[in-house]
Formats: C-alpha cells, sequence, structure tokens
C-alpha cells in the first residue's frame, strides 16, 4: 500500500502541460508546442510565449494540428523527456 501511495504522489508531482502537435515526421516521437501568457508586473501587459518540447508517442496515435496532454517523464533521449497522455482533439 505504502508503495502505491508513493507511486501517485511522483506521478502528481510531474508537470503537465496541454500543447498542439506541430510536427509527426519522428517515428513515434512529435514535437509539441505549448503557449503560455502572463501578465507583466510592472506593465500589466499580457506577455505570449511559446516552447517547443520533444515527446514520446507509443502508438503513432497523433498528428500534426491535434490538442495532445503532455507529462513530463525521465529522459528517453537526447532531447525527448515528455510523454504524450492522451490525444484531447
Amino acid at each position: 500500500m505504502k508503495e502505491k501511495m508513493m507511486e501517485n504522489n511522483r506521478i502528481n508531482s510531474r508537470r503537465v502541460f496541454i500543447g498542439e502537435v506541430v510536427s509527426d515526421k519522428m517515428n513515434k516521437t512529435r514535437v509539441v508546442q505549448v503557449r503560455t501568457s502572463a501578465k507583466h508586473e510592472k506593465y500589466q501587459k499580457t506577455i505570449r510565449s511559446a516552447q517547443k518540447f520533444k515527446a514520446h508517442d507509443e502508438k503513432n496515435e497523433s498528428k500534426q494540428g491535434d490538442r495532445v496532454k503532455i507529462m513530463e517523464t525521465r529522459r528517453l533521449s537526447k532531447d525527448k523527456r515528455w510523454v504524450i497522455m492522451e490525444v484531447i482533439k
């Protein structure tokens, strides 16, 4: 029972983002772009930014343009540290 609790805590502490697949040309790997926005502290202007992550897609389910949920995981390759949890749309 204690092992399951530790396992659940480990999963909950991982970062989770929702983004759009911008490239599906690699086998079992997708490039996911995550867009974020925040207010500037001093000027109150909305600052938009985007980051690209390489995510593992075991069954090659997602295609370019899909919205997906990605979760941080152990290092899978040089650049790949994320896994696609689900295809939202």
